[in-house]
């Protein structure tokens, strides 16, 4: 296309051809910065999930541990492995759904300070916040299944001899 639109600026301007750049070229370096804000907050984002995901695995891991006498009795007394499962997820869960409504409470209340830096939504978007939260609970879901997996395979002789 551009050489199309070189030979129709030649028809216009017969006494030489003016130097022709690309809009990008100009508008880019005024959203270079806004584009390193952005890929640095997604870096970072990505990363408090990451420690967020081993935090909770750990927790939960340690937990496991602690009550490993208790899931032999469970299991003994004819606990099934969904039981224990649901158990140390939902306990899990429950203290996960706990962080998220701080965490929403603050974005709704500070998001104000952030908002200039938003592009195309607001700070207190619904449909955004929804989605956050739903991927937090299931990303907590995620690291209680390792040690709730763990737990519901515990063998009750053991548990139970341990102590």
């Amino acid at each position: 296309m551009a050489t199309e639109v070189r030979a129709l600026i030649r028809a216009q301007f017969p006494g030489g051809i003016p130097v022709l750049r690309r809009l990008s070229d100009y508008i880019d370096p005024q959203y270079r910065p806004w584009r390193l804000g952005a890929t640095l907050f997604t870096a970072f984002g990505v990363l408090a999930l990451i420690v967020s995901v081993i935090g909770i695995y750990s927790t939960v891991a340690y937990g496991v541990n602690q009550r490993i006498h208790e899931f032999g009795v469970r299991i003994a007394l004819g606990a099934t492995l969904g039981t224990v499962l649901r158990l140390v997820v939902g306990a899990s869960l429950r203290v996960v759904a706990v962080g998220v409504v701080i965490g929403v409470a603050i974005t709704l209340l500070a998001g104000r300070f952030i908002a200039s830096l938003l592009y195309g939504v607001s700070p207190g978007d619904p449909i955004t916040i929804g989605q956050v939260t739903l991927l937090l609970l299931a990303v907590g879901a995620f690291a209680a299944l390792a040690p709730a997996w763990r737990a519901s395979r515990v063998d009750p002789v053991t548990a139970l001899r341990a102590d």
